[in-house]
């Protein structure tokens, strides 16, 4: 299978790859600090990736699930938007089906297979709107100054490096934008993890909660953050304590 480049002018890059079942993903430049000199570790085990599917999909849509996140996060057509651990891609094709031809969705990912899987998806439904970006564990690896939404649904619990990722992902939001994150209110170390840390952890370096609700339809929580007025130095991170 060929691979497609998709030509989404944003700022700072002036190409997105579209990953077929091939290996042509670009890096983006580093220009941030080193993550295992600069950035503190949380407080708090990690839970292993065990599938990049949280559930089956019909499932998922029975209860109407992206529907809703989509409806509280107020995504309309138009907007570009970035969903990290996009899997397979449950939440990327249906985010591309609102935001219409005129909005971009960029799909990233850790895992090379389940990009691969993607993109044949991308590919087989025709999605003209999408791009594919494989991702650090500590650096999601956007362009700078491009995204209305930034996504990060069940699966912020498996960011290794939590304060390192949020530092990297606050250049990529626009004027405006926010990141919207959906989790279980599961203890730590499971899949999962209470509301509570979560917010610590985001205020930490910089980010100011904007919504927060209890969503048992959707099998966790959803809450909204915007960039605060400073993001944090690296160095002055204040670790959240999970206990």
């Amino acid at each position: 299978m060929r691979c497609r480049m998709g030509a989404l002018a944003w700022a700072g890059l002036a190409a997105l790859p579209l990953l077929a079942a091939c290996d042509q993903v670009l890096p983006m430049p580093g220009d941030g600090p080193d993550t295992a000199t600069v950035f503190p570790k949380p407080d708090r085990p990690i839970a292993e990736v065990v599938s990049t599917q949280f559930s089956n999909e019909d499932a998922r849509d029975e209860r109407n699930e992206a529907q809703v996140v989509m409806d509280l996060a107020d995504i309309r057509p138009g907007m570009t938007v970035a969903d990290i651990g996009a899997g397979e891609g449950y939440y990327t094709v249906r985010l591309a089906e609102r935001v219409g031809a005129d909005g971009r969705v960029l799909a990233q990912d850790i895992s090379r297979e389940a990009l691969d899987r993607l993109g044949r998806r991308v590919e087989r439904e025709r999605l003209e709107n999408i791009s594919i970006k494989f991702g650090d564990a500590d650096n999601p690896q956007l362009p700078a100054d491009s995204f209305d939404r930034i996504f990060m649904v069940h699966m912020y619990h498996e960011v290794t490096d939590p304060y390192a990722f949020l530092w990297n992902m606050w250049p990529a939001l626009n004027t405006g934008g926010q990141i919207i994150v959906v989790e279980s209110d599961s203890k730590v170390g499971t899949h999962g993890l209470p509301h509570t840390l979560l917010f610590c952890e985001f205020e930490a370096v910089g980010y100011v909660l904007v919504e927060y609700n209890e969503r048992p339809d959707i099998k966790g929580y959803f809450a909204r953050f915007q960039r605060g007025p400073k993001r944090s130095e690296p160095e002055a991170i204040k670790v959240c304590e999970a206990g």
